[in-house]
């Protein structure tokens, strides 16, 4: 009779990775949840010292599941990747936005599910513009230790606490240098609306200060001539939200915003008016960001 004992079965457990999960795979994993996708470039600049660093990372939360990745074709001549919720993300946050296209669409039935539909979607380059955007702010945080984005929110997240005003900004965000403290919403401009359609989102804009802050609405533009345009169109304006516009490529902390108030200077984000709202008072702690804790229970 043999002594050899049988081998290990292979373990069922789906959550057998987590213990390698170190808390910025957590952070970059809630960001995925709400945020749909972030490229190889977006991560490097957001979370990690060097490009080789990150790539060696993801390509350990790949093989473990916890992120699936596509390569970049939307992009001409790119070749890197583009990361989503794999198997072991999506049941670790369970709660993550499925579907950029349809908010109220059923929950997929596998993270592979769920990335199809971001990889599918018409909105594909406005997310990873939207999240150029933020996670531009995160690498100049990651250098200059007096600022801090202390809150990152998507379209749809935005759109459930301001909904009601009518408002769908492409993201919100809490900006602090210092003592300063600036909340926005960001209008992620392509060039292919009608100004008189981008316009007509001020209108509910004007709704949130009856009942919330007045926060800038941020114009960020492709282009000069988009900008001048948007600013003629804007000139003599009265509206109790501060409106700005900057242009892609710049560094948006930086002295790159223009006050549709005050044209004939530029401003950095953190010197722009915020009024926080009534609710501010109440609740000290309203912009202490932290990541989501994952739902899963063994």
């Amino acid at each position: 009779m043999s002594s050899r004992l049988p081998p290990r079965p292979v373990s069922s457990d789906p959550y057998l990775h987590t213990r390698r999960l170190t808390s910025r795979d957590r952070l970059l994993l809630s960001w995925l949840a709400e945020h749909y996708l972030l490229s190889t470039r977006q991560v490097t600049k957001a979370l990690f010292p060097s490009g080789r660093s990150a790539r060696l990372r993801l390509t350990l939360l790949h093989r473990i599941q916890a992120v699936d990745r596509f390569v970049d074709t939307t992009a001409s001549g790119s070749t890197q990747y583009l990361y989503a919720l794999g198997p072991l993300g999506l049941k670790l946050y369970r709660d993550a936005y499925h579907d950029p296209d349809n908010p109220v669409a059923k929950p997929p039935r596998s993270s592979r599910d769920r990335a199809d539909r971001i990889i599918g979607s018409r909105k594909l380059r406005h997310l990873l513009g939207v999240n150029d955007f933020f996670t531009d702010l995160l690498a100049h945080a990651r250098t200059h230790p007096h600022a801090r984005l202390q809150r990152w929110w998507s379209e749809q997240h935005a759109t459930d606490a301001y909904g009601g005003a009518g408002v769908r900004p492409d993201g919100h965000g809490v900006w602090t240098v210092g003592h300063a403290t600036v909340g926005f919403f960001l209008e992620h401009d392509t060039g292919t609306e009608p100004l008189g359609r981008v316009l007509a989102k001020l209108r509910a804009y004007e709704r949130v200060t009856e009942f919330g802050p007045r926060y800038p609405v941020l114009f960020w533009v492709p282009s000069r001539g988009r900008e001048r345009h948007l600013l003629d169109a804007l000139a003599g304006a009265s509206t109790a939200m501060p409106m700005a516009t900057a242009i892609h490529g710049t560094d948006p902390a930086g002295c790159v915003w223009t006050l549709t108030s005050d044209p004939d200077r530029l401003c950095h984000l953190h010197e722009l008016p915020s009024d926080h709202g009534p609710y501010a008072a109440t609740n000290p702690n309203r912009f202490v960001q932290r990541a989501p804790e994952p739902t899963a229970e063994r």
